[in-house]
C-alpha cells in the first residue's frame, strides 16, 4: 500500500497591509498635524500639540508596542477646558445649516477612511474585523440620521452655557464616544473628550483630526482620570458631563458633581440578566446566546447572567453547552494565506493582560468558594499565530451558582464569563435577576408572552426583552438605566438632543434618573 503523504498546513500570519506599523504610517500620512512619526498629539484650541508623556501601551492582540495616549497634567487640562469654552462660544452662534454642512463633511471624511479607523480599533482594543467595521459604521450612520432629524429635535432650544465634557470607556470609541460628540456639536456645543487610557487613542485622534479640519469644535486630551477630574468634571466652564464607564469610577464622578448643578448623563454598568421560565423555543434562544458572545461580552448591554427554572435546567444545558463550545476566538488579523479574508471570530483578546488576569482570578475565586464550573474553554481552542503572546486572551467560561461571597455573584465581569443560577419560584427568579441594584437591559425567555411582560414590570432594568435581547439601540431609540446603572439624563434620539440643549422652560424636567426624581420614557 502506498504511503499517504500529508500536506503541511500553512502557518497563520498577520495579513499583509494590516500591521500596526502600516496602519500608523497611514495615519501619519493622512493627518501629520495629529500624528508625529513616533507618537500622538493632544488637541485643544484648534491646535495639535506635542505635549504630555506618551503612555507605554501594548496591543492586546499580541502584546506588541503601539502608540499610547500622551498623558497631560492638571494644568494643561485646565488650559484645554478654557480653550474648549472659547470654541463653544464661537460655535453656538454658527447657524444650524452651517453646522450641519460641516458635520456632514466630517462624517464623509471619516467614511473615506472607514477601514483604517476600523483597523486601528482592531490593534488598540482587539475587536475582530467585522465588529470593528460595525463600530465605525454605526457612528457614521447614526450621525447621518441626526443630520436629517436635528431641526425638529432642537427647535426652540439653544446650546448649553459651556462645552460638553466626554469621559468614556475604551470599548466603543466610535459608535458611542465620537457619535455622541458629533451630535453634541450638531446641537450647537463645543466638545472636549478624554482619550480612554486603555485603548482607542489613535482611532479617536484620526477621527478628531478629520473633524477639526472641517472646523468642528473638537478637543481631545489624554491623562489619568484622577489627575484630570477637577478639570473635566468640576471646572466651571463645563456645561455638561457625559460619562460612560463602570460603577466605581462613575460613583466617584457622581460624587464630584453633587454640588455643581451641572447637566450630566452617567452610564454605568449593571448585571444584565436573562431569565428562563416555562420556555421551549431552544433553537431561537441558542442563536441569541451565540451572538451574545460578540466582542467577548465587553459591552454594557452584554448578558453575563442566566437565571433558569429548575425544571428546565437539563434542556437549558443541552442547548447552552454546544453554543459556548462553538465560540470562536483568536488573533483578529491572522490568515493562512495572504489572499484570505480576515477571520470571522466572535471575539479577540480582552482589553489588557491585566484584565485577563483579573477575570481568571474571579473565576478561581468563584469556584474556590463553591461555584460549579460547567464549562471552561482552553486557549488551545483559539486561532493564534505560532509563538504569539496570548496573555490578553480569555477562553469562555460558565459557572453555576456563583457564591454570594464572590465578585461574580453581583457584578458584571465585562468578559466572556457566564454565571448561571437555578431557581424554583417566580420570587427567586426576580431576586436573582435584580442582583445588582439596577441594570441597563434584561430579557425573559417564556412561551407565555403576557406572563413575561407582567414579570418584566418587576425587573430593575431600563429595557426588557421578551424572547429577544435588548441593546443600546440606534437613532430614535431611548437609552438609560434603572437604579445604580444610570445617573442623569437619558440619551438616544430626541433625548440626547434635549440633554445637550436648553429649552425655554427653566423648570424643564428631562427624562432620566436625578436626585429629586426619575422619569422614564416608553421603550
Amino acid at each position: 500500500m502506498a504511503a499517504t503523504i500529508s500536506t503541511p498546513q500553512p502557518r497563520l500570519h498577520i495579513k499583509p497591509g494590516t500591521t500596526w506599523s502600516e496602519a500608523f504610517a497611514r495615519c501619519h500620512e493622512i493627518a501629520p498635524e495629529a500624528f508625529d512619526s513616533d507618537r500622538l498629539r493632544n488637541l485643544w484650541g484648534g491646535e495639535w500639540r506635542r505635549t504630555g508623556n506618551p503612555l507605554h501601551s501594548l496591543s492586546p492582540v499580541n502584546g506588541s508596542p503601539i502608540a499610547g495616549p500622551p498623558m497631560l497634567g492638571q494644568e494643561e487640562a485646565h488650559e484645554a477646558i478654557r480653550a474648549a469654552l472659547d470654541d463653544h462660544k464661537e460655535w453656538r452662534d454658527v447657524a444650524l445649516a452651517e453646522r450641519k454642512a460641516r458635520v456632514r463633511a466630517a462624517v464623509d471624511a471619516m467614511d473615506t477612511h472607514r477601514e483604517l479607523l476600523a483597523l486601528l480599533l482592531v490593534w488598540e482594543i482587539g475587536k475582530p474585523w467585522r465588529l470593528a467595521l460595525t463600530d465605525v459604521d454605526r457612528a457614521l450612520d447614526g450621525v447621518r440620521w441626526y443630520l436629517d432629524e436635528i431641526d425638529g429635535m432642537i427647535a426652540g432650544r439653544g446650546p448649553l452655557p459651556g462645552p460638553v465634557s466626554n469621559i468614556a470607556s475604551w470599548n466603543y470609541p466610535m459608535s458611542v464616544l465620537m457619535h455622541a460628540m458629533l451630535v453634541q456639536i450638531l446641537a450647537g456645543n463645543g466638545t472636549i473628550a478624554k482619550t480612554p487610557t486603555d485603548g482607542g487613542a489613535a482611532c479617536l485622534t484620526l477621527a478628531s483630526a478629520l473633524a477639526r479640519r472641517e472646523g468642528l469644535p473638537v478637543s481631545l486630551v489624554s491623562g489619568s482620570g484622577s489627575r484630570l477630574s477637577s478639570a473635566l468634571v468640576r471646572a466651571p466652564e463645563i456645561g455638561c458631563l457625559a460619562f460612560v464607564g463602570g460603577r466605581s469610577a462613575g460613583g466617584q464622578v457622581a460624587a464630584a458633581l453633587v454640588d455643581t448643578g451641572k447637566r450630566h448623563f452617567l452610564e454605568q454598568e449593571g448585571l444584565n440578566a436573562w431569565g428562563i421560565w416555562d420556555f421551549s423555543q431552544w433553537d431561537t434562544l441558542a442563536a441569541h446566546l451565540r451572538k451574545g458572545f460578540e466582542y467577548g461580552k465587553q459591552r454594557c448591554t452584554a448578558y453575563p447572567r442566566y437565571v433558569v427554572q429548575r425544571q428546565l435546567f437539563d434542556r437549558f444545558l443541552e442547548m447552552y453547552l454546544p453554543v459556548v463550545a462553538g465560540v470562536r476566538f483568536g488573533h483578529p488579523l491572522a490568515v493562512a494565506d495572504d489572499a484570505d479574508p480576515l477571520p470571522e471570530l466572535d471575539y479577540g483578546p480582552v482589553i489588557t493582560t491585566d484584565k485577563a488576569t483579573e477575570l481568571a482570578a474571579k473565576v478561581d475565586e468563584a469556584i474556590a468558594k463553591g461555584g460549579v464550573p460547567l464549562y471552561r474553554g482552553d486557549l488551545a481552542d483559539g486561532r493564534f499565530i505560532p509563538g504569539q503572546d496570548t496573555s490578553a486572551y480569555v477562553p469562555p467560561v460558565a459557572i453555576l451558582h456563583p457564591p454570594a461571597a464572590s465578585a461574580l455573584h453581583h457584578a458584571e465581569p465585562f468578559g466572556p464569563i457566564d454565571t448561571i443560577v437555578v431557581v424554583d419560584s417566580e420570587a427567586e427568579l426576580l431576586a436573582a435577576m435584580n442582583a445588582s441594584n439596577g441594570a441597563l437591559v434584561a430579557s425573559l425567555a417564556c412561551d407565555d408572552e403576557s406572563y413575561a411582560r407582567r414579570l418584566a414590570g418587576e425587573l430593575q432594568a431600563f429595557k426588557v426583552g421578551v424572547n429577544k435581547p435588548r441593546s443600546r439601540g440606534d437613532r430614535d431609540e431611548p437609552f438609560g438605566g434603572r437604579g445604580a446603572s444610570w445617573k442623569g439624563a437619558f440619551v438616544g434620539g430626541a433625548h440626547l438632543a434635549r440633554a445637550v440643549t436648553v429649552g425655554p422652560d427653566p423648570n424643564e424636567r428631562l427624562v432620566g434618573n436625578f436626585p429629586s426624581y426619575s422619569l422614564y420614557p416608553e421603550v
